[in-house]
């Protein structure tokens, strides 16, 4: 053969590994849901976008806003109520929502909308404007950068808010429970202009009224306007809103004093052991707006930003528990006056194409947070109560701490971070087999400020004159790996490992430390799981073992502060949703969790179980259209979950609990317009439990509540 026979066969050969394009997808389209419309295929996965849960190497739910309707879901915790990997709490003295996913905890401010962090109002969410509410498993700090305040290692949760249908949306709903609290809620939606490329979503809600707890009145008021385009490249969209919440009369956690020997049983469920003049009051102002550019066929850039600024005040008093058998104990004050701006961007390009036999799905992306609070707080001497016969006391004068000026707080602490990732993943064999990889960079600058004006049993300390006492500037990497396996049209095999990233702790100020200011570096937590997928089309499982590996808090050591050792949590987790059967919904799911405390450094915590982490988790709900009734559903749901330990030496353990729930609702038409009827009953054997000792303190269950909701289409 000649030489430029031989070149050209060479030529023919380059030719089939060329570089092709691939239509890049679009990313602010919703996967589509399971049948019986409660869960959705996929979700967002941060720099990854909108996936098909089947696609990727990671376990994760999303809540449907049909789910949100049907079980009158009025706030984020009632949503996720719904998960078995997903336990609930109350924040330290305070109402604001915590979540335990996987036994680590996630706080409100971490969660994000519309994939970004920072924008949310704080505390309490409302579910009026959402149309999804994602739940993803697993550290993700690779995915989304790390978290505002360091939580969310052991899960994430993104809420995706309304926007305007093809179908015009005209829905007013009427809502009230047997205590006497009434809502109003306006949804209006539509689509306008040449070829309904601009489209309007707004919602208003309102509830006030007393709660199942005795005493204990809530008010909240909410207004989200979404705005978008759709152009044949470029799409936006906008979420501008403002929401405001006060609860009166506040029933707290429990804290729990030394020498207790045994937890005692749980009050009545409705027994309200807080105080007529506590109360907490929180109003965010919040916006974003995020644009989608076609830059071709194959390749898409985007970026988003968005901003909040949150107020909180609140007198909270919070019982310490000192005798357990007969529920007495101390009650104190505390007064806060938190104010906080964020301001959050994310911007990246996301492509596909083809090498050869082998696709590739590129993400880039960049990442940012800038957030400031400025506090100023009041700490009260303490009371004699009791949980079970609780006396009214007078609100709190006398005071051992204060700390800055509450009609004018001064700034505490500037966070920002940064962060820039790569991601490809390639697809082999058609796309059977898909390999991620990975790796974020991110940058944590942290400054703590000395709060101004600060006394301490009627001593002033000058010194403390609002000066910056403490700073932290590193830049640390991220990465991640992923597979999964397709070797079946209705069967994925997965497996990742992936990283959460969180700030350190910083040492407390004024309790005799040797190094109190110090910000201890970022910790790692590691996670590997591995398990496989199912999906029939009308509904799909999952299975999946994991293995989490976090670096334990900081505690005083002989007057040092100092982090050593880490928290291991093993599980498995089997969760099942969709339609089996055409009329018969099912959501479904357990998970069994083994945690571990090693390294410690102490023999009385070494090898111990972690605080608040239950044995297992296990949660089954049914949602049935009755055959021969058009329009008729009922609904059941359980919860169950398993012992935990209330603190670190493992003495002390809550019980076992259950909780059923259920309802019904009953959907016709007047005038050729819809209308539907609800009820439902949470907690319907009004059960008297704690609910979590997640952070070494008591969270109770909520007592029964009784909720009737009509909703007509207009």
């Amino acid at each position: 053969m000649s030489i430029a026979a031989q070149a050209a066969d060479s030529a023919v050969d380059l030719g089939t590994v060329a570089v092709t394009a691939q239509k890049a997808e679009d990313q602010s389209s919703l996967p589509p849901e399971y049948a019986g419309g409660q869960v959705a295929r996929g979700g967002q996965l941060g720099i990854l976008g909108n996936k098909d849960i089947m696609d990727v190497p990671f376990t994760m739910t999303s809540y449907t806003s049909k789910l949100i309707e049907d079980q009158q879901a009025e706030d984020v915790g009632d949503v996720l109520l719904n998960d078995s990997s997903v336990r609930q709490s109350f924040g330290y003295g305070n109402n604001s929502q915590v979540f335990v996913i996987r036994g680590l905890t996630l706080n409100g401010d971490d969660i994000s909308y519309n994939g970004l962090y920072g924008v949310l109002p704080r505390q309490i969410l409302s579910t009026d404007a959402l149309e999804r509410v994602e739940v993803f498993k697993g550290p993700n700090s690779f995915l989304n950068g790390v978290s505002p305040t360091g939580t969310g290692l052991g899960g994430a949760v993104n809420l995706v808010s309304k926007r305007a249908g093809d179908t015009p949306t005209r829905r007013y709903t009427q809502d009230i429970t047997t205590d006497g609290r009434i809502g109003e809620h306006l949804d209006l939606g539509q689509h306008f202009g040449e070829d309904n490329r601009f489209g309007a979503r707004v919602n208003l809600s309102q509830r006030e009224g007393e709660t199942a707890i005795d005493d204990q009145d809530q008010r909240s008021k909410l207004f989200v306007a979404g705005l978008d385009y759709r152009g044949d490249r470029f799409r936006v969209s906008t979420d501008f809103g403002y929401q405001k919440q006060r609860v009166n009369h506040t029933r707290n956690s429990v804290m729990l004093g030394s020498g207790l020997t045994s937890i005692p049983s749980a009050p009545d469920s409705d027994h309200n052991y807080g105080q007529p003049w506590s109360f907490t009051s929180t109003e965010d102002t919040f916006g974003m707006i995020r644009g989608d550019y076609d830059l071709n066929d194959s390749w898409t850039a985007y970026l988003s930003g968005g901003y909040r600024h949150t107020h909180e005040t609140g007198l909270y008093g919070t019982p310490t528990l000192t005798d357990s058998s007969t529920g007495d104990g101390t009650i104190g004050g505390s007064q806060v006056n938190h104010v906080e701006d964020n301001s959050s961007f994310m911007g990246g390009l996301n492509g596909k194409f083809q090498t050869g036999p082998v696709s590739h799905q590129v993400n880039i992306g960049a990442a940012t947070i800038w957030t400031q609070q400025r506090n100023a707080y009041v700490f009260y001497n303490s009371t004699g109560t009791n949980i079970y016969n609780t006396p009214a006391v007078p609100s709190p004068t006398s005071s051992y701490y204060i700390g800055g000026d509450l009609d004018d707080p001064g700034v505490t602490g500037k966070t920002r971070n940064r962060s820039i990732a790569i991601a490809d993943t390639l697809g082999f064999f058609d796309d059977r087999l898909l390999v991620t990889a990975g790796v974020r960079r991110q940058q944590l600058r942290v400054e703590g400020y000395y709060t101004d004006g600060m006394s301490f049993f009627g001593v002033n300390y000058p010194t403390y004159d609002g000066s910056r006492n403490a700073f932290y500037d590193e830049a640390i990497t991220t990465p991640v790996y992923g597979i999964v396996f397709k070797p079946w049209d209705h069967v994925s095999l997965y497996a990742n490992r992936i990283e959460g990233l969180a700030q350190g702790p910083t040492a407390p100020e004024n309790i005799g430390l040797s190094n109190g200011g110090e910000i201890f570096a970022p910790g790692r937590t590691k996670q590997l799981e591995a398990g496989v997928k199912f999906d029939w089309e009308t509904y799909g499982a999952t299975l999946g073992a994991f293995r989490i590996e976090k670096p334990t808090d900081g505690y005083a050591d002989n007057g040092v502060y100092v982090v050593k050792g880490q928290q291991i949590n093993k599980g498995i987790e089997l969760n099942v949703f969709g339609e089996p059967i055409d009329g018969l919904r099912l959501m479904a799911g357990a998970t069994r969790i083994d945690t571990k405390m090693e390294d410690t450094g102490s023999d009385a915590t070494e090898g111990n179980h972690a605080i608040g982490v239950p044995t297992f988790q296990m949660n089954a709900s049914v949602d049935w259209d009755v055959p021969g009734l058009d329009g008729v559903a009922l609904n059941a749901r359980m919860l169950r979950t398993g012992g935990q330990y209330a603190n670190a030496a493992n003495t002390l353990t809550l019980p076992t609990w259950n909780r059923f729930d259920t309802g019904a609702r009953y959907k016709f038409k007047v005038d050729q317009k819809d209308v539907t009827l609800r009820v439902n009953v949470e907690n319907i054997t009004d059960k008297n439990y704690w609910a979590s000792a997640n952070g070494g303190y008591l969270t109770q269950g909520e007592p029964r509540l009784v909720k009737f909701s009509g909703t007509v289409d207009f």
